[in-house]
């Protein structure tokens, strides 16, 4: 009699069975998310409905900054070879937002074609109009890099009189949209000009919310010597400070992407240790693309559940008959009151909410009698969707990662510095004469050799004890010495003689030089005498 209680009942204990992150993300979000979007008009006020395009794209790099700081070349520098569409020069030449993507054959896919593709996760730009599509393309040709990432190149930023001329878009909502669903955000600046417009003000305004993806790049800093790019350093961070408006220092990666010499090469080594760190990052992409969309599901859905408390407590101030009007206006003058009075209701958190000025403005054009009240059964769905099914989908992004070690960008200007003598930090600190005959640590050994003689050895070798008295004088601290002594220990007998002595010694210098410590011992630093035992 009752079995479509015991029915529904059954299908809620039952947890969710997915074969992929992907697939899981997808089926919460149509099944338990977009509901709530739909009944409070989320689409509306924030963000479009998500599409399976963007649940099963790869990573994605967007790229913004004022025009000639370098974005068409960094990407050039990244895959090492001309797309269609590129175009470089010291005048704004990017007039266009560029998708440059993984295709069979080079090709240049019109922003209305891309838009209707159901394959590629464009299709809600629909709403920007001809005006940006227009001035939207997709680059496509086969290129390894682009087998794991794709970036996307932006029209330069505006500075002085320039950014008076309308785009015919709204140029900052574009970002915004691409910013929701990229992977990273690289802003690039000039070492030459710093100044930030208003325009870029804006876009980084825009950008609010995705901090943890922003990475900031100051460009062609070869160009200038080292005293000024101090200043120049220091000036940047001082400007984003004031406007990115967070505690936390953003990071900078300084350096000159592209494949030119170095016009200043004094900071050579500096550049070389920032690209290796920003390639490394940008190589992580698509390893933790599985965590990056749950953590943006995440965020929506918080968001959408906010959405669906404002929305319906402005339904359930509004008057049946009479004074819509002026009581619509009382609540958007109101809303900041609206937003404290949820806040201590529901127990959100006051960085939950969307920008109140925003909100006042996107209510000032809707009819708040089409607004739908509070349905707790919608608002139930979402939180067991975070409480539960999130939770189980976390350990299956740790498996499918554990299953895809390896998962890296390859190729292009990644592949370089991979191995051989151009990988970074090869022949240096412990890697020290790795191709060279000689034991490295030979040319230095009759100076330790004295030292060691006067610590009292006993059949060639000195004490654990006598050894500290020595090594304590490098003033490195104690984990440190306890590791050199392990590494320079090579036989495991508790003593010293005068080759590992002369290793403890020589790691110690390497210590001393600012690098790091090996985690085993490299066959090359391995003393003669005992490589028969290894």
């Amino acid at each position: 009699m009752f079995s479509w209680v015991s029915k529904d009942a059954r299908r809620k204990k039952e947890p969710e069975l997915f074969q992929t992150v992907a697939e899981g993300l997808r089926q919460l979000y149509a099944q338990k998310l977009l509901p709530l979007e739909e009944h409070y008009r989320f689409h509306e006020f924030h963000s479009p409905a998500l599409e399976d395009a963007d649940f099963d794209n790869k990573p994605m790099v967007l790229l913004v900054g004022q025009y000639s700081t370098g974005k068409t070349t960094f990407i050039r520098h990244l895959i090492e070879q001309d797309f269609p569409g590129m175009r470089i020069g010291p005048e704004p030449t990017t007039d266009s937002f560029i998708a440059v993507m993984h295709g069979p054959t080079e090709g240049v896919v019109p922003g209305n074609a891309l838009v209707v593709d159901p394959r590629r996760p464009f299709r809600k730009l629909n709403a920007f109009g001809n005006a940006f599509l227009n001035r939207f393309m997709c680059a496509q040709l086969p290129n390894p890099v682009l087998d794991s990432i794709s970036i996307i190149d932006t029209p330069g930023i505006l500075s002085g009189e320039k950014q008076r001329i309308s785009r015919g878009y709204d140029f900052a909502a574009v970002l915004e949209w691409f910013a929701e669903r990229v992977d990273r955000i690289i802003l690039l600046f000039d070492a030459h000009k710093l100044d930030i417009s208003d325009e870029f003000s804006e876009v980084i305004k825009a950008l609010k919310n995705h901090e943890d993806k922003i990475r900031v790049v100051l460009n062609k800093a070869d160009q200038i010597e080292t005293q000024q790019l101090m200043r120049v350093y220091g000036a940047l961070m001082w400007s984003l400070g004031k406007i990115i408006n967070t505690p936390e220092v953003v990071r900078v990666y300084i350096g000159s992407f592209w494949s030119h010499p170095l016009l200043i090469p004094d900071n050579r080594k500096l550049f070389e240790a920032e690209e290796q760190d920003l390639f490394k990052d940008i190589q992580s992409l698509p390893r933790n693309a599985a965590l990056r969309k749950l953590n943006d599901l995440i965020k929506r859905a918080r968001l959408a559940k906010v959405h669906a408390y404002i929305i319906s407590s402005l339904k359930k101030e509004m008057p049946n008959v009479f004074g819509k009007e002026s009581k619509k206006k009382e609540l958007v003058s109101n809303l900041g009151e609206i937003y404290a009075k949820i806040e201590r209701e529901h127990q959100i958190s006051a960085g939950d909410f969307p920008s109140l000025r925003k909100m006042q403005e996107l209510l000032q054009t809707q009819d708040f009698s089409k607004f739908q009240a509070l349905k707790p059964k919608l608002l139930d769905t979402v939180d067991d969707m975070l409480a539960n099914d999130i939770a189980r989908l976390m350990v299956m992004v740790r498996q499918e990662e554990s299953l895809m070690p390896s998962q890296a960008v390859k190729g292009g200007a990644f592949d370089g510095t991979m191995n051989g003598p151009f990988g970074h930090g090869y022949g240096e600190g412990a890697g020290e004469g790795i191709d060279d005959i000689e034991w490295v640590v030979g040319k230095d050994k009759p100076t330790y050799d004295e030292i060691f003689y006067t610590l009292s050895p006993v059949n060639g070798k000195i004490t654990g004890a006598n050894a500290k008295k020595e090594m304590v004088k490098s003033k490195l601290p104690n984990t440190v010495l306890g590791k050199i002594w392990k590494l320079a220990d090579v036989d495991k007998d508790g003593l010293l003689d005068d080759e590992e002595f002369a290793l403890a010694n020589h790691l110690i210098k390497v210590k001393l030089e600012g690098h790091e410590l090996p985690t085993d011992l490299p066959p090359h630093l391995i003393p003669p005498s005992k490589r028969r035992l290894e």
